[in-house]
């Protein structure tokens, strides 16, 4: 092992950069650089590819996740070895509330942990919240850019055809109804690495958020909405970098 090198993510350790954006997708990487000054490619391997840059006179990084909670909580502990300390999540989502639709924004303050990451960092009893300030400037971009966008708890999840297919599944008793409890309590929407990063920002007390973009709701088109799926996340991209300005203003007072 290279000691120079953090493990997963395959960039040095010592780059001393204190802001992240975290999107799953690696091929959104080059995206949300184009929004930098002076993007650099850094490193990737496997899911992770990194891109650093310079947001209001701070360097930034933006590093892919991949998929789930595993590899989002790698990503993120390597990066706060390296000297983050306030990160933004950028993601897709399915909506579950009915007022969620296609191409809306859903600013997560909380997430259900129904997958499995954060049971090894926490304790089920503690919950998975999101940073206010975080949150604050995030709701304050997607204003300031009239996006339509909602504020509250989202569901993190680890099996996309569970969701999708669970009639399926042998558990299919078990997805279905805990489906129809969060529906009950007006959770927003259904993803896959909010609830992980939420867990593993509080052990380290470093300020975490995220801006989801619906691509569909399951939901809507059971009853029969107009709701065609919407699959440009720029919305969400332009949001994200908004805040980061804020918080990196903020950060300088």
């Amino acid at each position: 092992m290279n000691e120079h090198i953090l493990f997963h993510l395959g960039i040095p350790w010592d780059i001393g950069i204190k802001y992240a954006i975290l999107p799953g997708d690696p091929g959104r990487v080059d995206k949300i650089a184009e929004y930098l000054d002076s993007p650099q490619f850094l490193g990737e391997n496997r899911e992770f590819r990194s891109v650093t840059g310079v947001l209001n006179g701070e360097k930034v990084i933006v590093t892919s996740t991949g998929i789930g909670g595993p590899s989002a909580a790698i990503a993120l502990e390597e990066l706060l070895r390296a000297g983050v300390k306030t990160a933004i999540r950028i993601g897709t989502c399915g909506g579950i509330h009915f007022d969620v639709a296609a191409g809306d924004l859903v600013i997560p303050t909380a997430a259900v942990r129904m997958e499995g990451t954060s049971k090894e960092y926490a304790p089920i009893e503690f919950p998975a919240v999101a940073n206010f300030d975080v949150v604050s400037a995030l709701v304050s971009a997607a204003k300031e850019n009239s996006y339509n966008y909602h504020t509250g708890v989202v569901q993190s999840k680890d099996s996309f055809y569970g969701q999708h297919n669970p009639h399926m599944m042998p558990v299919e008793y078990e997805l279905t109804n805990k489906w129809n409890a969060w529906k009950r309590l007006h959770v927003l929407a259904s993803e896959m690495e909010t609830a992980a990063l939420f867990t593993v920002g509080a052990v380290y007390d470093v300020k975490i958020g995220c801006v989801l973009h619906a691509l569909w709701n399951q939901e809507r088109k059971s009853k029969g909405v107009d709701d065609p799926d919407e699959f440009d996340t720029a919305a969400a991209i332009k949001t994200a970098v908004a805040a980061l300005r804020k918080i990196i203003d903020r950060d300088k007072e």
